[in-house]
């Protein structure tokens, strides 16, 4: 009895290996794959995905699209991927809102840790506050100051409720003590146009938004949101130094498909990912778009998106945000 049971479960685990064999064989999926971006092209997020997806369809030889589906801050594009195919032909190009910011605001449709499973980190990067360059301006300082002559007379937008650029402006909000009015859209490329029209005071922008109009001298920056200075922007301080220790409101983008792939199918996009976000060509390029290239382990991904949800969650209680 004891021999046949060893031979049932010596069985059993060849059976489990040459499953998970098959579907590594079936990598990449015979069918176009989708990097699916919650945002409206023309974004940091939109930007991103396109550079990544490109070398990523050619390493693998299949043909990788990026489709965007803007709304509700990202949420839209994050409950179609949990609830769409389990066979590595979709990938989501995630973002800090849907995964870690929108569970503690609103009840969703999915679950960011039980539906959607991590694949890789993909790029982070500060966001830079500016403003039109006609506003009159031209620093932090003046920018609080005209938020404390009158409550509710500094406005910022934002990718949309629950955002990281939502979040930032919360943020300093609190820190700063003044009142400002939010101003949602559905993507960076909407807001960024509403600024150049003088539609609202500022914008906590991701740079690839910012930099050609920072350039063009149509906007001024006045802050970045991490702890340092990025190297593509050295003269500008940083909300930390400007009167605001310890300040920090990170962006981040990260690839997760839906929880019901194989296991096998998520380590081999995982490798491929971690692979082009290696690659020097990809790295400079998102690097001259103001990113940083953040590839990780699953794991590492899932104890990151942990740690940012309890921080961001936070703020949420604390500064009684809801879905608007």
């Amino acid at each position: 009895m004891n021999k046949r049971h060893l031979l049932r479960v010596a069985l059993g685990a060849c059976g489990l290996l040459l499953a998970g064999a098959g579907w590594t064989q079936d990598f990449p999926p015979k069918k176009t794959v989708t990097v699916m971006v919650g945002f409206a092209p023309g974004g940091a997020a939109d930007a991103a995905a396109r550079l990544i997806a490109r070398k990523l369809g050619e390493n693998v030889g299949q043909t990788v699209v990026v489709e965007n589906k803007a709304g509700a801050g990202g949420n839209i594009a994050h409950q179609l991927t949990a609830n769409g195919p389990a066979d590595g032909s979709l990938l989501l190009f995630g973002s800090i809102g849907p995964l870690t910011i929108a569970p503690h605001m609103m009840k969703l449709p999915y679950d960011p840790f039980k539906d959607l499973a991590p694949v890789s980190g993909a790029v982070h990067f500060p966001n830079v506050l500016v403003v039109n360059a006609n506003s009159g301006i031209k620093s932090l300082a003046d920018f609080v100051a005209q938020a404390r002559k009158e409550p509710k007379s500094v406005s910022f937008a934002s990718t949309g409720s629950g955002s990281a650029s939502h979040l930032a402006g919360e943020l300093f909000a609190q820190r700063a003590s003044v009142e400002m009015v939010h101003v949602p859209y559905r993507g960076g490329a909407p807001a960024m146009q509403d600024l150049l029209a003088g539609r609202f005071t500022g914008y906590f922008a991701a740079p690839p938004t910012a930099l050609p109009h920072i350039e063009a001298g149509k906007l001024t920056p006045i802050a970045t949101t991490g702890l340092t200075r990025p190297a593509y922007m050295p003269n500008v301080p940083t909300v930390a130094e400007s009167g605001f220790p310890g300040f920090q409101a990170l962006n981040w983008y990260a690839f997760v498909a839906s929880s019901r792939t194989p296991a096998p199918i998520l380590d081999r996009w995982n490798q491929e990912i971690v692979k082009v976000l290696n690659d020097a060509s990809v790295r400079d390029a998102l690097t001259k778009h103001g990113l940083t290239p953040h590839p990780t382990t699953r794991p590492e991904l899932l104890e990151f998106m942990r740690k940012e949800s309890a921080q961001w969650g936070d703020i949420v209680r604390q500064r009684k945000i809801t879905a608007e």
